[in-house]
């Protein structure tokens, strides 16, 4: 039998600009716009539908402090929504919306719950208050570096207890260490389940004892949050057993389309293979809006023809062509042409002059993950400092990034001074 049925969601960014894209269709441009309002709205639908008991949101509900009108207008009538269908909603806020940002004097509908800047705990069934309860905390103001996970303790008489925050478990370098806790000090609180948010990729840290879920966020903002996005339906049992079940609810995709060049010897092949490779992307999509970019690689003759002025260009017009008209639209935001010519590298590598060194620099580089590993850690500084590292954070380049743009370096300076060599 169940005893406790909720969705766990986390990170819905309201209203997210969806920064750093070239220019858009205007309908690709109007469906963006709408994308985490459509996202937030399934979660809605999913909750009713599957009648669960209440939904938890674990912080960010909004994407900055200086939230919009529509946004929080938006977010309440979901809530509305609940309240009328009977189901309970709990909230926490994160450093994205903490709690002295900027808010429009709304009441919460009966049944929601927003938990303050002190821990608290409240039952979840007003009437059997020993069933389950949900403990948690808001971040008073942005900048939350203390562990606010040590403030948790299940002290009621409840026989399941969730903890809601929003916070970096185990220094995950890929977020902002907000109220930074260790696993272990999730597990020594004594809740049963712990609703996180914070980390936008869904992660199940612990299954059982507690059992420990980052959900991620319900609708991806850029090419680094790519594949499906959505909840978790939470089943609580008689004996206290949680039964996970991810549900997408996201209404637009983002994926990487990767293609070698170097088995490809004419134009009409790389066209073919990108046609190829865009029918399986739709394929995988569960019906969703795409948005994709292209990234070129390899060696090959191809390299000349993607090197001619405007080719490039001319391909994304040929790949965008139909795209934005079909529904769901597929639109390709940028092709990333990192290729070279056909170089016996290795030829190169016993060189005694600059070209050799250039060549094993790189090669050492390549096996000596430290080095980039400085170098990353020197950038992801520099995108984050100032007012401005709010915005540029996420777009520092992973160690990826960096060796993607230290092989497509090489290739462009082989190219030059082979060139040379040779004139």
């Amino acid at each position: 039998m169940t005893r406790l049925k909720f969705i766990h969601a986390a990170d819905l960014h309201l209203d997210s600009p969806f920064t750093g894209l070239r220019t858009l269709e205007p309908a690709i441009a109007s469906a963006l716009k709408e994308a985490t309002f459509d996202a937030y709205s399934n979660i809605i639908e999913l909750c009713i539908s599957e009648r669960v008991d209440a939904l938890l949101i674990a912080g960010d509900i909004y994407d900055g402090d200086d939230r919009s009108l529509r946004a929080q207008l938006k977010f309440f009538d979901g809530l509305i929504r609940l309240s009328r269908a009977g189901i309970r909603s709990f909230i926490c806020h994160g450093n994205h919306d903490p709690l002295n940002g900027w808010e429009a004097r709304l009441n919460f509908p009966e049944g929601s719950y927003r938990f303050g800047a002190a821990m608290e705990g409240i039952s979840v069934f007003k009437d059997e208050p020993g069933r389950a309860a949900v403990y948690g905390i808001s971040y008073p103001q942005r900048e939350v570096r203390e562990n606010l996970a040590r403030q948790f303790v299940a002290a009621g008489p409840e026989a399941f207890s969730i903890g809601l925050l929003h916070a970096n478990v185990d220094n995950n370098a890929d977020h902002e260490a907000y109220a930074p806790c260790t696993l272990r000090d999730l597990e020594d609180t004594g809740m049963d389940y712990w609703a996180l948010g914070h980390v936008h990729t869904r992660q199940v840290l612990r299954e059982a004892n507690p059992t420990v879920v980052y959900p991620g966020n319900p609708q991806g903002r850029h090419p680094n949050e790519p594949d499906a996005r959505g909840v978790y339906i939470v089943d609580v049992d008689d004996a206290g057993r949680v039964r996970l079940e991810f549900r997408a609810v996201d209404v637009v995709r983002w994926a990487t389309l990767e293609i070698d060049i170097s088995e490809l010897e004419t134009d009409q092949s790389l066209f073919d293979k990108i046609d190829h490779e865009i029918a399986q992307c739709q394929d995988n999509a569960d019906g969703r809006d795409i948005i994709f970019r292209l990234v070129l690689n390899g060696r090959g003759p191809l390299h000349d023809s993607l090197r001619r002025p405007g080719f490039v260009d001319d391909l994304l017009e040929r790949v965008n062509d139909t795209g934005p008209l079909e529904r769901p639209f597929l639109w390709c935001e940028r092709i990333q042409a990192s290729t070279a010519s056909l170089i016996d590298r290795e030829q190169q590598r016993q060189r005694s002059d600059f070209v050799g060194d250039l060549v094993r620099l790189c090669d050492e580089l390549q096996v000596t993950p430290d080095s980039l590993s400085e170098i990353r850690e020197n950038l992801q500084e520099l995108y984050g400092r100032g007012n401005a590292g709010r915005y540029l954070r996420q777009y520092a380049p992973t160690e990826d990034d960096l060796l993607e743009l230290m092989v497509s370096a090489e290739a462009a300076c082989l190219a030059e001074l082979l060139d040379e060599d040779s004139a």
